[in-house]
C-alpha cells in the first residue's frame, strides 16, 4: 500500500549537508517500494523511480557524509537488494535499511534531483554573437556589488566578453578585481604581466607592431581560460584592440567550407614557445569539438605554430583550409574593435575569443595594460556562489 503523510507541514525538512537552500515544497503525497526501487509521487503530481542503491549512496546523515566538509564518506560497494521499511515523515521520505542504518531525505531535495527534473544552473551557456553585438559593459563600482558581479560574470560565461569601466588608474587593479574571483593562473610570463613596448621583447605583445588575431599561448597542454586586460595609460595613436568570436567564425566556416572545417578540426599541428629559458609546445587541432561536434575551444596563433609535421600529400589542402579560415577571421564581418580608455578591462574567453590589436606609435604617448588570467572553473564557481547568497 502507497504511504501518505497525514500532517505534512508539521515537521522540519531533514538536512540534507547541503549549502544551497533547498526548495520547502511540494511536499511528498506518496511513497512505495517495488522490487528494486522507491516510487515517489509529490504533491504537484511529479513521480519518479529511484533504485535502493540511489537513495543509500545519497545518505545525507553524518555517518554518511562529513559533517563540516559535507564530502561523502558512504562507499557504495554492496548491492542493495532488500527493500528498506519505508515511510513518510510530514511529508519527507524516511527509510530503515535492512542492516538498521536510518536515512531522511527532504521532499524538496528530492524533488530537485530527480532524474526527470530540468537542471538549473547559474551558469549560461556559451553563446555565439550575431550581427551587431556589442559586449556588456558594468561600471567598476557596480563590478564591486553581488548584483554587478554576477551581470558580469554572466555576460563573460555567455558571451566569452565583457567589459569594466571607470576604475581607478592604480598599479596592480587587474589582480585584485581577479582575486575576487579565484587565484590568478600563473604561466611562464607569471601571474600579472604587463604589457607595453620594451627592449628585447620575448613576445610580440611587448613591441609595438599590430598583432593578428590570436588565442594566448596555445603552446600549452591547457591554455589559460579567461584573460584580463587593464588599461593603466593609452595615449599613443593607434593601437585599437580587434576581437572576433572563434564559435561563430569556425560555424561559418563550417558551413562554408566543411572540409576545411573537417580538417582544422581533425589534423593536429605543433604549437611551441622557446626562450632562453623555457620551451612549452603541445600538438592539437586548430578547432577543438567536443563528442557531440560542438565547437568548444580554438588553437590559433601564427607567431607559435612550429613546424608543420603532416603527410605531404595532406599539406597543400590544409594551407588551404588555415587560409580559408583566416580570411574569415580577418573580415570585417567578424570582427570587433573598440580603443581602451584608462581605467576600463576587458575580459575573454581566451579558448574562445581571439584576440589582436592594430599597430600603435610609441612616439606619440605612453601606452601601458596589465593582464592577468583565471580558470573559467573559478569563474563559474563564483557566479554559483553569488546565485546561492541571493
Amino acid at each position: 500500500m502507497p504511504l501518505v503523510a497525514d500532517t505534512p507541514h508539521q515537521a522540519t525538512a531533514p538536512d540534507m549537508a547541503e549549502l544551497a537552500p533547498i526548495p520547502a515544497t511540494p511536499l511528498l503525497a506518496e511513497a512505495r517500494a517495488d522490487e528494486a526501487a522507491i516510487v515517489l509521487a509529490w504533491e504537484d503530481g511529479a513521480r519518479t523511480r529511484l533504485p535502493f542503491i540511489w537513495l543509500r549512496d545519497h545518505c545525507p546523515c553524518r555517518e554518511c557524509r562529513h559533517p563540516q566538509t559535507r564530502e561523502r564518506l558512504h562507499v557504495p560497494l554492496d548491492e542493495v537488494t532488500t527493500p528498506p521499511e519505508t515511510r513518510l515523515e510530514a511529508g519527507h521520505l524516511w527509510l530503515r535499511w535492512e542492516d538498521g542504518h536510518e536515512s531522511r531525505f527532504a521532499a524538496g531535495w528530492l524533488h530537485q534531483r530527480r532524474p526527470e527534473a530540468p537542471q538549473a544552473s547559474p551558469v549560461p551557456a556559451p553563446r555565439a554573437w550575431r550581427e551587431g553585438f556589442t559586449p556588456v559593459c558594468v561600471s567598476h563600482a557596480d563590478f564591486l556589488s553581488p548584483e554587478g558581479e554576477s551581470t558580469w560574470l554572466e555576460a563573460l560565461l555567455r558571451d566569452g566578453l565583457a567589459l569594466i569601466e571607470q576604475g581607478p588608474l592604480v598599479d596592480e587593479e587587474v589582480s585584485r578585481l581577479a582575486e575576487r574571483i579565484g587565484p590568478q593562473r600563473a604561466t611562464n610570463f607569471g601571474a600579472r604581466f604587463d604589457v607595453r613596448s620594451k627592449p628585447n621583447p620575448n613576445n610580440a605583445a611587448y613591441t609595438a607592431i599590430g598583432l593578428a588575431l590570436h588565442i594566448d599561448l596555445p603552446n600549452w597542454r591547457q591554455p589559460p581560460d579567461i584573460q584580463l586586460l587593464y588599461c593603466l595609460q593609452n595615449e599613443a595613436e593607434g593601437g585599437e584592440s580587434l576581437f572576433a568570436d572563434g564559435i561563430q567564425v569556425a560555424e561559418a566556416l563550417r558551413e562554408a567550407d566543411p572540409e576545411a572545417f573537417r580538417l582544422l578540426s581533425e589534423e593536429a599541428i605543433d604549437f611551441r614557445f622557446q626562450d632562453e629559458t623555457h620551451d612549452i609546445a603541445v600538438r592539437a587541432p586548430v578547432i577543438g569539438c567536443d563528442n557531440q561536434g560542438r565547437v568548444v575551444e580554438l588553437r590559433f596563433n601564427n607567431w607559435i605554430r612550429d613546424t608543420l609535421r603532416l603527410p605531404a600529400e595532406r599539406m597543400a589542402a590544409w594551407y588551404r583550409a588555415y587560409r580559408h579560415f583566416w580570411q574569415l577571421l580577418h573580415s570585417p564581418r567578424f570582427q570587433l574593435d573598440f580603443s581602451l580608455a584608462p581605467g576600463e578591462m576587458v575580459a575573454f574567453d581566451n579558448r574562445r575569443v581571439l584576440h589582436g590589436r592594430r599597430a600603435f606609435d610609441p612616439n606619440t604617448g605612453a601606452r601601458h595594460l596589465q593582464g592577468t588570467y583565471l580558470d573559467r572553473d573559478l569563474l563559474e564557481s563564483r557566479l554559483r556562489v553569488l546565485a546561492r547568497r541571493r
